[in-house]
């Protein structure tokens, strides 16, 4: 891209069009904001202010220029969309459906352990019978491993998920 601005064959890049100057061969915004994508620059110089994007861009060194312009993009962006919140809003709003949606897993976890529940036959349902019915000591154990593998299904899922911020 430089190369053929130096040519001189490019037109001008968003930036000077827009301020309606002339667009030197080392101009800072040309890399970033090309003639093409003219509102790119726009939202940016609403928000931001193009002397001071000229300043944070003049500070950085060159390979963090491009990530300092995406963030200044996203950020002015999203405050046209929404001048008081910003990204700030669009955060919260995504941090909201989170959490909404941690609450719904929760919930359908906790309609799946006590489906389980219900679908284990009881020992007090079933009268005992000597010949099939295990020894007390292994079916505590069936129970005990059974209802020790809900906790940390539970634990693991339930526990973080509603309380993690």
């Amino acid at each position: 891209m430089k190369e053929s601005r130096k040519q001189g064959a490019m037109s001008p890049c968003a930036a000077c069009k827009l301020l309606r100057r002339r667009c030197a061969q080392d101009c800072v915004f040309a890399p970033y904001f090309p003639a093409d994508e003219p509102q790119k620059f726009a939202n940016v110089h609403k928000v931001f202010g193009a002397s001071n994007v000229n300043k944070m861009l003049q500070e950085l060194p060159e390979h963090q220029r491009s990530d300092a312009v995406s963030s200044m993009v996203y950020e002015a962006n999203a405050r046209v969309r929404d001048p008081v919140y910003g990204c700030v809003g669009a955060i919260s709003s995504l941090q909201q459906q989170v959490d909404i949606l941690q609450t719904q897993l929760a919930l359908a976890q906790a309609e799946v352990v006590h489906m389980r529940m219900r679908q284990y036959p009881s020992s007090s349902n079933n009268p005992p019978d000597n010949n099939d019915s295990p020894s007390p000591k292994l079916m505590s154990s069936q129970t005990k491993s059974f209802f020790s593998m809900d906790m940390v299904v539970d634990q693991a899922n339930l526990g973080e998920s509603l309380w993690s911020c």
